[in-house]
Parts: structure tokens; C-alpha cells; sequence
């Protein structure tokens, strides 16, 4: 009887391995380039047919991502290329690793939708072979990898820890960083098994410089949670506080890096009109929703949430606000939102508070259209279906509008020439500091 763990672990150390990606988006596409980088073949799957279609032919569907590193991959080497992306599930059984990247979001009633992790462990299981390693990187609550997962592999009768191996790895990709790359990001790996870990362990050391093995795919699990729900209290924290010192007419950006000189015991969090992104606003209630399991309520963590939620209604209030001073109405007026994709110089607009805020003006009768120069046309989104289009920023185009709302400030953009032209602005990133530009600047 052959020895899988001792197999897989030579096949990836010597480079002969096969790497499945499944789901090529923001986290899943840069783990494609870092695994062929070291000289891994890899296999991508998506459910996207126009996805497939375009990585085949070379070209990248992710701004921060060029075609040129795509079509390197695409050509044929010393053989097959280095990546092949395919919609083909049948195909899952050729890997000798498969790493899950699928979304994972909240229903309506912010609970967890496993859908995506759920259908993907069953076309695994179809497949799975003795010596194959699956590693679960979608973001979850503890418990997942061996309640939801671990099941509906082992139902295979193969066992895991002898034929197959089974990890938990949550991703760490930060869309747009200059700085944090997959090579230099620690990498957290909690196995089913010790030699599920192991294995974990020989996979993710050929891709970064540390590994950080934990006891078991539960701490893995939760260890993801504490990073984001960590920055999602802070950010809870600073954006209470700005509505407070909005009240008291100070000024919470002057407050915050004033604060931020002290050398220990803080961090500087920064207020915005609401939390967007694949984890932050998600991960929090991932947690929230499993404690009721153990019958423990989060109150800290909730109330974090509860802030976070509520700050595009706030936007929208201090509009309707300033609208009402300057004699106009709401209903009717036109709005144009800048920005909104979820931060600063990306195209990623999951979770964006800018498409809440959108939704609740036309809700109150608004006329709203947006700029964003990383996003010309509006996709489709889950919750979102707007058929916009991003509009000119030209001085014309800003002085026809009753209000303009900067929800995300990107640094490409002009903001004197927003100020200058701009009959009313609401600034809920700080893009405009200083003088108010004869009071038409309110802050939100």
C-alpha cells in the first residue's frame, strides 16, 4: 500500500506536482501566478465561461493583474504550459493539490451562505483519489473544514490523514498592495491530521517565506476571523467617533493623527462611509452566527457590526441634510457619487458602501449617477444590478450636479478640481482637509 503522505510530499518538493485553483478571482488568480512562478504547473477552475475563455487567450480580467503575466504562462515550454483554466469539474481528480478560493457571503438575513464551499466539496469528492491534498482558503467560521467538508469527502471511504489530506489556509491577499504580496505574507496552515499538516506545510513553504502551522483547521479558522474582526471594531470604533465629533465640531482626522504619534499602545484606524471588501464586512457575523451555537452572544463584535452597517444611512442623512440647507430637496436632486469600488485605486467593488449609498439616495427620490476610474462600467453584483456607466469628472459634468459624494479617494483623482467646481460636497474619506472651500465641503 503506497505511502501518500511520502508521495505528495516528494512530488511537490520536487516540483512535478499539480496545483488545482478553484474560483479565479482576486485571491484565487494571484495564487495562480505565485504557484507557477516556482515552477508549479497549475490547473484553474471557474464556473465563469468568460473567465476560462479569457485566461486561456491570455488576458486578465483583474486590473492589478496584466494580461502580459497571463500570457506568459499560456505559452509552452518545455512541454505543456505553465496554467490552463478550465469550467470542466470532471477534471478535479487530475491535481494533486486543490485549493478552494470560492466565495463565501452573507444571505439576506447576514447569515452564512456555504453554497459555494458546499457544491465545490461535493465535485471534489466525485473525484478525489488516494494523494490528494485539498486546502480550503474561503473565509468561514470554525467548524467548517471538519464539519462541513471533512464529511462529505470522507463518505468517499477514503480516510483522511492516510489517502487524502485536508487543510484549512484562510487567504491573506490584500487587492492592490504595493507591499504585501503572496511571497512575503505569512502563511497560517491548520490540518485535519498531523500529516494533513504536514503536507499543508510542503505545499504553501514552495510559495511563501513562513509558514505558520497551527494545531488544527479550527484555530485556522478563527485565526482569520480575529484579523478582520480586529480591524472591524477599530473601524466600528473611529467611525462612532467621528459622528460624535462631527456633533462636537471637532475635527476626528486632526484627533486620529494626532493620536497616532504616541509610539505604543496604538494603532490608526480611519473613518469611511461604511466597510466594503470580500472580509471585513463578512467575517464578523460568520463568528456572531456560530457562538449562538455554543449559546454566547458576541455583544462586542455585534455592535461593531451594527456601526459599520448603519454609516452609508449616515452618508445619506448628512446629504439629504446639506441638500435641505442649500433649499433643495432631495427628491430630484442629482447626486454623483466618486468612487466606488471598496478602497482606494482597485477595481474590486464587493461589499462597496458606495452601492449602498447609491441604492438608499434613489430610494429617496435622488438622481444619482457615479465616477470611478477603475470601474467604467457597472457590473452586476449579488445584492446590486445598476445599469450605470461611470461618468466624465469634467468641470461641466461637476458643476451640473446639486451634490457631489467622495465614498472612495482614489489617488489618481483631482480633488481642487473637485472643490473648485463642485456647488456642495460631502467628503467621507478626508479627501479635501483643510479650508472648506467657502463652506460648501460637509463632512460625513
Amino acid at each position: 500500500m503506497a505511502d501518500w503522505e511520502t508521495v505528495l510530499t516528494e512530488r511537490l518538493s520536487s516540483r512535478q506536482a499539480l496545483v488545482g485553483i478553484i474560483g479565479l478571482g482576486y485571491v484565487g488568480l494571484p495564487l495562480v501566478l505565485r504557484l507557477a512562478q516556482v515552477g508549479l504547473r497549475v490547473l484553474g477552475f471557474d464556473t465563469d465561461p468568460q473567465k476560462v475563455e479569457a485566461l486561456n487567450a491570455g488576458r486578465s480580467y483583474i486590473r492589478h493583474i496584466p494580461s502580459q503575466q497571463i500570457a506568459a504562462l499560456r505559452l509552452p515550454g518545455p512541454g505543456l504550459p505553465k496554467f490552463e483554466a478550465t469550467g470542466d469539474r470532471a477534471r478535479l481528480g487530475e491535481p494533486d493539490a486543490l485549493l478552494i478560493c470560492v466565495p463565501t457571503p452573507l444571505n439576506r438575513h447576514r447569515e452564512p451562505d456555504l453554497r459555494y464551499i458546499e457544491q465545490t466539496t461535493r465535485d471534489i469528492a466525485r473525484t478525489l483519489r488516494p494523494g490528494q491534498l485539498v486546502s480550503l482558503e474561503s473565509t468561514t467560521f470554525p467548524g467548517t473544514t471538519d464539519e462541513v467538508v471533512l464529511p462529505v469527502l470522507a463518505a468517499t471511504g477514503l480516510e483522511a490523514g492516510k489517502d487524502f489530506f485536508l487543510v484549512y489556509s484562510p487567504e491573506r491577499e490584500d487587492p492592490g498592495s504595493t507591499t504585501h504580496h503572496i511571497q512575503n505574507t505569512p502563511k497560517v496552515v491548520g490540518g485535519i491530521t498531523a500529516a494533513c499538516c504536514r503536507l499543508g506545510v510542503t505545499l504553501y513553504s514552495r510559495i511563501v517565506t513562513q509558514v505558520v502551522p497551527v494545531s488544527s483547521t479550527r484555530a485556522a479558522e478563527m485565526t482569520k476571523l480575529l484579523e478582520n474582526i480586529y480591524r472591524a471594531v477599530n473601524i466600528a470604533l473611529v467611525n462612532e467617533l467621528k459622528m460624535l465629533c462631527l456633533r462636537m465640531d471637532i475635527d476626528i482626522h486632526e484627533v486620529i493623527n494626532a493620536a497616532k504619534t504616541k509610539p505604543f499602545g496604538f494603532q490608526a484606524f480611519y473613518p469611511g462611509p461604511g466597510l466594503g471588501g470580500h472580509c471585513i464586512p463578512i467575517d464578523p457575523f460568520y463568528l456572531t452566527w456560530k457562538a449562538r451555537e455554543y449559546d454566547f452572544a458576541t455583544r462586542f463584535i455585534e455592535l461593531a457590526g451594527e456601526i459599520n452597517v448603519s454609516m452609508p444611512y449616515f452618508v445619506c442623512e448628512r446629504t439629504c441634510q446639506a441638500l435641505n440647507e442649500g433649499g433643495q430637496s432631495v427628491k430630484g436632486a442629482r447626486v454623483l457619487v466618486v468612487g466606488v469600488a471598496y478602497k482606494r485605486d482597485v477595481d474590486d467593488l464587493r461589499e462597496s458602501p458606495g452601492l449602498k449609498i447609491i441604492e438608499l439616495l434613489r430610494q429617496h427620490g435622488a438622481v444619482v449617477d457615479y465616477h470611478d476610474p477603475y470601474i467604467p462600467v457597472m457590473p452586476h453584483t449579488r445584492r446590486y444590478r445598476f445599469d450605470m456607466r461611470s461618468v466624465d469628472l469634467t468641470p461641466e459634468n461637476l458643476a451640473s450636479y446639486h451634490a457631489v459624494i467622495i465614498a472612495t479617494d482614489h489617488t489618481c483623482l483631482n480633488y481642487e478640481e473637485i472643490a473648485r467646481h463642485a456647488p456642495l460636497i460631502i467628503d467621507t474619506r478626508n479627501a479635501i482637509p483643510g479650508a472648506d472651500h467657502a463652506g460648501k465641503i460637509k463632512r460625513a
